[in-house]
């Protein structure tokens, strides 16, 4: 309470710390396909329900219910699969070798490879991507290949990046998929940009962005949605609640007064609450909200509830504040197994190929990590060109920088 008064201000605390034991049964979890699907063209005015809800479509029998069913074919639901285990597999190699010093940064996706695996399946190969960072399955969904990944992470003398950027922010121009900023928010903005560009040159691709519940209280998230609600552009603009950021729970950015899906409402737009761990929900309301903007319907908000089940990064220790067993506790599950046990539902899985393609996947996320190795890391083994800081920057070199590589001999 503020002193001599009657206000009584509010600091946000989450409801379990280091030490407690956690539980979730403040959470109102609908059951799977309860919530109807609306018509693309909606009226934004009438779906604030969609943002206060949550869409699901399996349910803990491990079927596919309700009309948010995408009804998938069982060779798209192993490419998912097999996408979103390669996605881990592949973090949990990059991990181990930043842990012994072969690189020096890395961030793990574990418990949201359904948001990006799922989304990418949704989306054409020509919509344009602007990713945050823990959004890897899109590139192992568009078929980037893993040694491309690795050699960027490494910064060795094969990084598309030159030894520019962070381990971790990628870029594949030709794969449609923006370069990623350490700047939390700006890609909302430039995802709008480009979405206006192609609206304008009669195009209908459109773009895709992504940021952490976090990042909605950066002034870029405000900036974004404006833009993108006043000139009807053609975006799918993701939050993904996975309920912490770096250290801080999803509260201090507002998660405890209101969705984050419902600040589409307020924009115009509509706004759509998703269980990000389920694939199939989310490949769906994914479908759904391109289809709208395909058809001239504008952007859509849609907030991935989902868990990070990992550390924040390789420069976090999540047991600081966070209870131990948290992330077994969280009630709508891993979206691996989710769907794993969908497909042996379906009889199109079973134990013993999902452990063979693990076996398979591991191999080859293996050998693909040897090879970057030959090419140089952290520590060892050649580096980009010396030469190379003075490429790419200017169409025309300017004469400044052209004296300094002179003098530098390169």
């Amino acid at each position: 309470m503020v002193p001599n008064s009657g206000i009584n201000l509010d600091v946000p605390a989450p409801r379990h710390r280091p030490g407690e034991a956690p539980e979730f049964d403040n959470l109102d979890i609908p059951n799977a396909g309860t919530v109807p699907k609306p018509d693309i063209m909606a009226d934004p005015r009438e779906m604030f329900g969609y943002a206060n809800t949550l869409i699901r479509v399996l349910n803990m029998k491990h079927q596919a219910v309700g009309e948010w069913d995408p009804q998938l074919s069982a060779d798209d639901l192993r490419t998912g699969l097999r996408d979103m285990l390669t996605t881990r597999l592949y973090d949990d190699r990059m991990q181990t070798m930043q842990r012994v010093g072969k690189m020096s940064f890395y961030m793990k996706s574990r418990g949201e490879e359904a948001v990006a695996v799922a989304q990418a399946m949704a989306l054409d190969k020509k919509d344009m991507l602007f990713p945050s960072y823990r959004q890897q399955g899109l590139l192992i969904s568009r078929g980037r290949d893993l040694l491309d990944m690795m050699n960027h992470c490494l910064s060795n003398s094969r990084d598309n990046c030159k030894g520019r950027q962070l381990p971790i922010m990628y870029t594949w121009r030709q794969g449609n998929f923006f370069s990623i900023s350490g700047n939390l928010g700006t890609q909302f903005c430039q995802a709008v940009g480009w979405a206006l560009a192609s609206a304008y040159k009669g195009e209908d691709a459109i773009a895709a962005t992504w940021i952490g519940e976090g990042t909605t209280a950066e002034s870029d998230f405000h900036h974004g949605m404006t833009f993108a609600a006043v000139y009807n552009a053609p975006v799918l603009l993701n939050v993904v609640n996975n309920q912490w950021a770096i250290s801080s729970f999803q509260g201090i950015a507002g998660g405890e007064k209101a969705t984050f899906a419902a600040r589409g409402f307020g924009y115009g737009m509509p706004g759509l609450r998703v269980d990000g761990n389920d694939f199939l929900a989310v490949y769906a309301v994914t479908k759904w909200a391109a289809d709208r903007a395909r058809a001239g319907g504008g952007p859509t908000l849609i907030e991935h509830f989902t868990y990070r089940a990992d550390a924040h990064s390789t420069s976090d220790d999540p047991s600081k504040y966070r209870p131990e067993h948290e992330p077994e506790a969280w009630p709508l599950g891993d979206p691996v197994d989710r769907l794993k046990n969908h497909l042996i539902d379906l009889g199109e899985w079973s134990d013993e190929r999902h452990d063979q393609a693990i076996a398979e996947i591991t191999a080859m996320v293996t050998a693909k990590y040897k090879e970057a190795e030959s090419y140089g890391t952290l520590n060892s083994g050649a580096r980009p060109e010396v030469s190379s800081m003075f490429e790419d920057v200017f169409a025309t070199q300017p004469d400044n920088l052209r004296r300094q590589r002179q003098q530098l001999g390169v």
